[in-house]
């Protein structure tokens, strides 16, 4: 007996084929190596957490997972990396609140939308700031600071990680809420500025206990106060700017993990299940990032979404306040 395959029978077939394909590949990921991008150089917190969600992903999905330092442009270069990356679960990108919320606002333009462009997994930590100081610096509280910036309005610089970046942006809302003057001197990454702070190249900074406490707890720099609600348990003899006589400041920020837009939800899905499996219950994790004065954080991919959103509005404010811009 002979049977005659229609054209829709075949389409079909056709179809039922490639998500036979489809369905196999996802239930089989991940399959081979996965790369995790970070916009910012080797040693800045946003590497450092990702090394540890790095190490946490290897071990829950048993196979190779590695970070990948594309620094440069506040991050932009490695966002826009992952943002055109093929949407397979292999690339990923770990940003900061600088390249996933502040950026959108502060740069004319962008080259990637935080949302448009990528998928949220889960946001990773809350990470303090910190402003601090060479040793040697004249001003030995936060409140020093302020008054020797005024009585010398534009002629104290302060570092920062880069233009852009959440630290600068956060010392420039800091100048305007004190009503102080400093020049800005921005550096390609955090280990860069920290250097010449130390070196008193430059007298002051905002940045990351990841990349500020080692050298308080050596001696080689001074934390003059956090920028937090409460102290930070990692240094808890450092003020709040409430403390320091500042008024209430708090401008944390966050470190997450995301996707190329177009990733299979079963992927995103595959992702959180092994973050969801090792990061909170892990007492290494909680016991590297409480180091660094940072507090791990896990969220559903539908609420990081809703998060980065809520704090775009709140950043573009802010931008639009300090009157920050970079074309």
């Amino acid at each position: 007996m002979k049977y005659t395959v229609t054209r829709r029978a075949a389409r079909a077939l056709a179809a039922f084929a490639l998500c036979s394909v489809v369905g196999s590949a996802l239930a089989a990921y991940p399959e081979k190596t996965i790369r995790i991008v970070v916009g910012f150089p080797a040693g800045q917190a946003t590497d450092i957490i990702a090394r540890i969600a790095a190490k946490k992903l290897q071990e829950a999905l048993q196979q190779p997972v590695f970070v990948d330092n594309k620094p440069g442009a506040a991050g932009i270069i490695g966002s826009e990396m992952v943002a055109k990356a093929n949407p397979d679960g292999y690339t990923l990108l770990v940003g900061s609140s600088g390249t996933m919320a502040i950026n959108i606002s502060l740069y004319s333009k962008l080259p990637y939308h935080p949302l448009k462009d990528f998928v949220p997994i889960s946001e990773l930590a809350v990470v303090p700031l910190f402003l601090a100081s060479n040793p040697n610096f004249v001003a030995q509280t936060a409140g020093d600071l302020v008054r020797e910036a005024k009585a010398h309005p534009g002629k104290l610089n302060y570092a920062s990680s880069g233009s852009g970046v959440t630290s600068h942006l956060t010392m420039e809302l800091f100048k305007q809420a004190q009503g102080i003057d400093m020049l800005h001197v921005p550096y390609k990454g955090s280990p860069a500025a920290v250097t010449d702070l130390i070196g008193g190249q430059v007298p002051v900074m905002i940045d990351t206990g990841a990349a500020l406490i080692p050298h308080y707890r050596s001696g080689k720099l001074r934390l003059l106060a956090v920028a937090s609600k409460t102290r930070n348990p990692a240094v808890p003899n450092v003020p709040t700017m409430a403390e320091a006589g500042l008024g209430n400041f708090e401008a944390p920020a966050w470190i997450g993990i995301a996707a190329p837009k177009g990733t299979p939800k079963e992927i995103i899905e595959t992702l959180h299940k092994a973050l969801s499996s090792t990061w909170l219950d892990s007492p290494e994790v909680r016991d590297q990032l409480t180091n660094l004065g940072a507090e791990p954080i896990l969220s559903r991919p539908d609420e990081f979404a809703r998060y980065i959103q809520s704090e775009i509005d709140k950043w573009a404010v802010a931008v639009k306040l300090s009157g920050a811009r970079v074309d």
